[in-house]
């Protein structure tokens, strides 16, 4: 099946990754899926809403492994509201393609964790999207942002420090905006 790299017609000059090309740090998590039929839309390929989907599936272990999934929320009433998103789509993917889905940890406070999720083909190895969010800690029994208990913090301090790379991964920190007119 043609897969066709849609950053590489929009953004010649980028350089691609692969999931062979060394991390700079390492990722936290890794989750696999493979595109379902539902997720396939009138082009043939996934939907860009199931693409978050999957993110978002990759974001629940994300968030259990650092210890501020549902069993945390079921013990403590606090959870995590993502604020913001990016997403970028770089290459098409279609029905049956198998995903591998890693996330990294950028950065954290104890109010805000920002992470960043990458989405590769497994059989091309190429990276097919990618999306940056930032999530803020919420108390749920006022539904507003609160600073996360002293124990969690410093287990995802400790996780900074452990995961968190020196250099960004490529397309994180993006912005949407139009080249400048020449």
């Amino acid at each position: 099946m043609l897969h066709r790299n849609l950053t590489a017609a929009a953004f010649p000059n980028k350089v691609r990754r692969t999931m062979s090309t060394p991390p700079m740090k390492t990722y936290v998590t890794t989750y696999e899926d493979v595109v379902r039929p539902e997720w396939i839309d009138s082009n043939g390929h996934m939907n860009l809403a199931y693409y978050v989907v999957v993110f978002d599936l990759a974001t629940d272990l994300f968030y259990e492994t650092l210890g501020m999934g549902n069993t945390y929320r079921e013990k403590t009433g606090n959870s995590s509201f993502v604020a913001e998103t990016h997403t970028v789509y770089e290459r098409e993917v279609h029905l049956g393609d198998k995903l591998q889905i890693r996330t990294w940890l950028l950065g954290a406070d104890a109010k805000r964790v920002h992470y960043f999720h990458e989405m590769f083909h497994v059989d091309s190895g190429e990276r097919s999207a990618v999306q940056e969010l930032m999530a803020l800690h919420i108390d749920m029994t006022v539904r507003k942002v609160s600073a996360c208990p002293p124990d969690l913090d410093a287990h995802i301090q400790a996780m900074v420090q452990r995961y968190a790379p020196a250099e960004p991964p490529k397309g994180a920190g993006r912005r949407i905006a139009m080249p400048p007119r020449r």
